[in-house]
This record gives structure tokens, C-alpha cells and sequence, in this order.
């Protein structure tokens, strides 16, 4: 890990969430010059203070040392190449009546800055009662099933062949309330998972 260099990494997905220094300072709750020198590489950060200004974008720390895919560059990719991200996102799963959500990614959404998900939520799947934000576009299309999104206060049972699109940083949900599956296909950018 010498030869990771955090100041870039984190300059690098700041902007790409086009965040200035002094908003990401606010979300993350630290000071503004610790950001500053941290990209600079003037310091070190802890890594409780690390995780905290990571957080401050959405962002894990094994996403933020993880290195690039570079697996298949594309252009297409077969139904086995997807990446399955589903061990990334906290969901409901294991509650009483929750159900399963299998996320899968196409090819390298750091790479093109673009994250492309095939969503499958089982009935009862849910993001969870904590709601999801980040710094982030993201929309999406239903190809079967029904999907409850809540985005803010606005709340909606969107059918297949509707869709959604809307600012990652205003809270949201997803869940599937009916007895049937549920497939989305989605996209966020700059990646969240």
C-alpha cells in the first residue's frame, strides 16, 4: 500500500462527484483544510478520519483502495461477466419478511464513470428503513414487477415500463412490496458501490 496515493485517489473521486474541498468538508463533518491536505498529501489521514470523509461522498473504504477492474474493457459483455455487488449494499434481507436483492454491474463503472446495474429484488427486498445518499444522478427503468421508491417525501409504485431519475443526494428507497419479482436496470454516476 506504499505506493497508493491518497491525496490523488480522494481528489480524483471528489471531483468526480463534483464536490468542492469545502462541501465535502460539510457532509463529512471535518474540517475544510483537512481536505486540502490530505489531496495534497501534506498529511496522513487516521483511518477513523479517513472513513469519515469517505463517508462523506458514500463511500467505502475497500471502494476507495480497491484496485480498477480490468477484466474485460468491453465493449459487450456475456450474461456470466457481470460483476455481482450485492455483498456491498446493506438491504433488509435478513429481516422478518425481507427478501433477496442481487445487484449486478456491467464491466467497470470507474473506468467509463458510469455505474450500469441489473437489479433483481425478490418480494419483500428492501434497501432499509436507513435511506440511501450520496453524491450521485441515478435513474432507472422497470422491466418487470413493481418497484416502491421513495426519493425525500415523495413516494411512488413505479410498474414495469415506468421509470425514475433523480439527485442521489436527496434520501431514498427502494423496495419491492408486491408477491413477484422485481427487475430493474439501472444507472448512477459517478458510481456509489
Amino acid at each position: 500500500m506504499n505506493d497508493f496515493d491518497i491525496g490523488t485517489r480522494l481528489k480524483a473521486m471528489r471531483t468526480a462527484g463534483k464536490l468542492t474541498q469545502r462541501q465535502l468538508a460539510e457532509q463529512a463533518g471535518v474540517p475544510h483544510a483537512q481536505i486540502s491536505n490530505i489531496e495534497k498529501n501534506k498529511i496522513s489521514p487516521s483511518i477513523a478520519t479517513l472513513r469519515k470523509v469517505l463517508g462523506g461522498m458514500g463511500v467505502g473504504m475497500a471502494d476507495f483502495f480497491e484496485p480498477e477492474r480490468g477484466d474485460n474493457p468491453g465493449p459487450f459483455f456475456a450474461a456470466d461477466a457481470l460483476v455481482d455487488l450485492t455483498s456491498r449494499v446493506a438491504i433488509n434481507a435478513g429481516a422478518p419478511g425481507g427478501g433477496l436483492l442481487v445487484l449486478r454491474q456491467i464491466g467497470d463503472a470507474r473506468l467509463h464513470n458510469l455505474q450500469i446495474l441489473h437489479e433483481v429484488y425478490e418480494p419483500g427486498a428492501d434497501t432499509g428503513e436507513t435511506m440511501l445518499q450520496h453524491a450521485s444522478s441515478e435513474g432507472g427503468y422497470v422491466v418487470e414487477g413493481e418497484l416502491a421508491l421513495t426519493v425525500g417525501d415523495q413516494f411512488k409504485i413505479l410498474k414495469a415500463g415506468e421509470s425514475y431519475l433523480f439527485d442521489s443526494r436527496i434520501p431514498h428507497r427502494f423496495r419491492n412490496l408486491s408477491d413477484r419479482r422485481t427487475v430493474v436496470v439501472s444507472a448512477c454516476s459517478p458510481p456509489y458501490l
